[in-house]
C-alpha cells in the first residue's frame, strides 16, 4: 500500500529543511548584499514552515510536537518581525518544552495519556495485538505502572531541556535585533540547539522508548518483532506470493 496516509518522513528532508537551510539563509544570506534581514529573515523561517505544510498535506498526519513546533517557529518569526531582543526568544525556547513537558505530565490524569500518541501508538506498534496480549496474561495493572513510569521519563527529558534552551538564547543572542548579525546569530542558535539540545533530548526518548518496549516484551511474552507494525508488515509482504 503506498498511498499518502502509509507515506514515511524523510529524516534526511526533515533536518535539511528544518535544520541546514536557515541557518544557511540566516547566516550567510541576510546581509544588505544579499538578501537584508527583513527578507533573509522571512525566507529562512519560510523552509521550516513550508516543509511542516508540505509534510501535513502529503501524509494527513500530526502529533501535539509536530503542532507544537510549527507554533514555535511562527512565533520566532513574529518575535523577530516586532524586533524584540533576545531575553523573549529565550522565554519562547525554555517555555514550549517546559510546556511538553507539563503537558505529558497533567495528561496522565486523563484517560489518554500523551506518552500513548506520542511513543505507544499505531504507527509504531500493534497495539491491538499488544493490549490482547496484556488481557490474556492479566498485565494490563503493571502496564499501566510501565506506561506511567515512561511518562515521567519523557516529560523530565522536556523540562531539563527547557533551562538549557533558554540559557543558549541568552549567551547567543546579543545583537539588535532587526539586524543581519542578529539573524546570523538565530541562525547560530538554530544549528547549535539542535547539537545541544535535540541530539541528547532524542537520546533521552530512545532509551524511554527502549525501557517501553523491554516491559512490554516481558509482559506480553511477544517479540519485538511481533510488537513493532512494521517489522510484522514487511514479514507479511515477503510471505505474500
Amino acid at each position: 500500500m503506498s498511498s499518502a496516509h502509509t507515506q514515511r518522513e524523510n529524516p534526511l528532508l526533515n533536518i535539511i529543511c528544518n535544520i541546514v537551510l536557515p541557518t544557511v539563509v540566516l547566516m550567510k544570506f541576510s546581509s544588505e548584499q544579499w538578501l537584508g534581514p527583513l527578507w533573509g529573515l522571512i525566507v529562512g523561517l519560510t523552509f521550516p514552515v513550508g516543509y511542516g505544510t508540505y509534510d501535513f498535506l502529503i501524509r494527513r498526519k500530526t502529533n501535539f510536537l509536530s503542532i507544537l513546533g510549527f507554533i514555535s517557529v511562527l512565533l520566532s518569526g513574529g518575535l523577530a518581525l516586532a524586533k524584540v531582543g533576545g531575553f523573549w526568544f529565550a522565554i519562547k525556547d525554555g517555555l514550549v518544552p517546559a510546556l511538553i513537558g507539563g503537558a505529558v505530565l497533567i495528561s496522565l490524569r486523563t484517560k489518554r495519556p500523551l506518552i500513548r500518541e506520542l511513543l505507544y501508538n499505531d504507527n509504531l506498534i500493534d497495539v491491538a495485538r499488544v493490549d490482547a496480549a496484556l488481557v490474556a496474561r492479566q498485565e494490563t495493572g503493571r502496564f499501566n505502572t510501565l506506561l506511567r513510569r515512561a511518562s515521567i521519563g519523557l516529560a523530565l527529558t522536556f523540562l531539563a531541556s527547557a533551562p538549557v534552551n533558554f540559557l543558549l538564547a541568552l549567551y547567543v543572542l546579543r545583537s539588535p535585533p532587526g539586524t543581519a548579525e542578529f539573524n546570523a546569530e538565530l541562525g547560530k542558535m538554530h544549528w547549535l540547539a539542535f547539537l545541544v539540545i535535540a541530539l541528547p533530548s532524542m537520546a533521552a526518548m530512545m532509551f524511554v522508548f527502549w525501557k517501553l518496549m523491554s516491559g512490554l516484551v516481558a509482559l506480553t511474552g511477544l517479540t519485538q518483532d511481533e510488537i513493532f507494525r512494521e517489522t510484522a508488515k514487511a514479514k507479511k509482504t515477503a510471505a505474500a506470493p
